[in-house]
């Protein structure tokens, strides 16, 4: 496998680094975008222009990761040319939130087969169940197929985000990549660094990824309470204090929940993904320390299985929108120490999040995640 990036810093493309990145001959080009590169009518024509035999895929931000780290207002963009590797790449419009689930099958058929090892998948970060988009996936490739990626961000303003496919940018769309092939190597680790703080409260009213009420009242009046002053900033500021799920016995499921959006009529929250209408929540809070050791652990995880590997390798990293608000100007300390970890041989390319996609710290099933490090390898075995 072969690897090249280059991050342009301008909606004006530099012509002689995207030529450069040709000459590995990609089929594939990632791209993470800032909100401004990823909506203009031209950035994506362009790319076009420059990659015409290779397929374009990615998403909008809330920050971009590549090997010089952290930027904004930003695309990077990378290339990667497989030797053994097959790829896939499809899409599927989303014109309603109820309708995730429906979308997951749709992706999912047009990319069933015998020797499909993975799937990389990017979503629009607003009115999406990420939980049931999963769900719709699973339903057909099973649950143990390993479904890595996230949801697009828009810099927190959870208003509008952009996928980007060989059809195009669009707002609407769920874009997908299956991976195929018996030298593929794709590992893969998650984990949050956040801390639960006060009571568990219970469910007693939710509807898929919206919940109502919470001991029996509304969950927006309790949730502005423990804000605060965050409140009136609501719903970003509730990325600064997720949820943690539990079971019906209060103990941890290992997922987090962020709020999307709020409903001041009904008194309800929108979360990213289902919540378990037979558990309990409990609000959580992190620090800059504890969520670098999160990314720590989640690179460990991703490299613990790592069997010998030709030519380069790819880290995509993933990580939510909350996590770069709690750490502000410290947050490239979680990007170097994935680095550490992985070490200089593996090239960095990811973005900020709305949500995040993979089986997540010791469990098996792909899951949406909030407020994670999440963390893929990819690679080609060695003959």
């Amino acid at each position: 496998m072969k690897i090249a990036q280059t991050v342009c810093h301008s909606l004006t493309l530099d012509a002689a680094a995207l030529l450069e990145l040709n000459l590995i001959e990609p089929q594939l080009i990632l791209v993470f975008a800032s909100i401004e590169h990823a909506s203009s009518t031209e950035f994506f024509p362009e790319l076009q222009k420059y990659f015409p035999q290779a397929q374009i895929v990615g998403c909008s931000t809330a920050g971009e990761i590549s090997a010089q780290g952290v930027t904004q207002q930003s695309s990077v963009i990378t290339a990667v040319h497989f030797e053994a590797v097959t790829l896939r790449v499809v899409s599927t419009e989303l014109s309603a939130m109820q309708d995730s689930e429906l979308a997951g099958l749709a992706l999912a058929k047009q990319l069933a087969g015998p020797e499909l090892g993975a799937v990389l998948l990017f979503g629009q970060g607003v009115d999406i169940n990420g939980s049931a988009l999963i769900d719709g996936l699973t339903g057909v490739l099973g649950s143990s197929m390993p479904i890595t990626g996230g949801l697009a961000g828009d810099d927190g303003l959870f208003s509008k985000t952009y996928t980007l496919s060989p059809h195009g940018v669009s707002s609407t769309s769920i874009v997908a990549v299956g991976l195929y092939g018996e030298r593929l190597v794709f590992s893969h680790g998650s984990f949050g660094g956040w801390k639960p703080f006060g009571p568990a409260r219970k469910v007693t009213k939710c509807i898929d990824n919206i919940l109502y009420e919470l001991d029996g009242k509304p969950a927006l009046e309790i949730y502005q309470r423990y804000l605060g002053d965050y409140a009136s900033d609501l719903p970003g500021s509730g990325l600064l204090f997720p949820f943690e799920m539990l079971s019906d016995l209060r103990e941890s499921l290992g997922q987090i929940r962020t709020i999307l959006g709020i409903n001041e009529t009904d008194g309800s929250l929108i979360l990213a993904g289902d919540i378990n209408p037979d558990g309990y929540l409990r609000l959580m809070h992190a620090h800059t320390d504890d969520l670098v050791d999160g990314a720590e652990v989640a690179a460990q995880a991703s490299i613990e299985h790592l069997p010998p590997v030709q030519g380069a390798r790819l880290g995509l990293l993933v990580s939510c929108v909350g996590r770069k608000l709690v750490m502000g100007g410290r947050i490239d300390e979680e990007v170097e120490a994935v680095q550490d970890i992985l070490g200089a041989h593996t090239l960095l390319c990811g973005f900020y999040s709305n949500g995040e996609v993979c089986p997540g710290y010791k469990l098996e099933t792909s899951r949406l995640h909030n407020q994670t490090m999440t963390i893929t390898c990819l690679a080609e075995r060695a003959e």
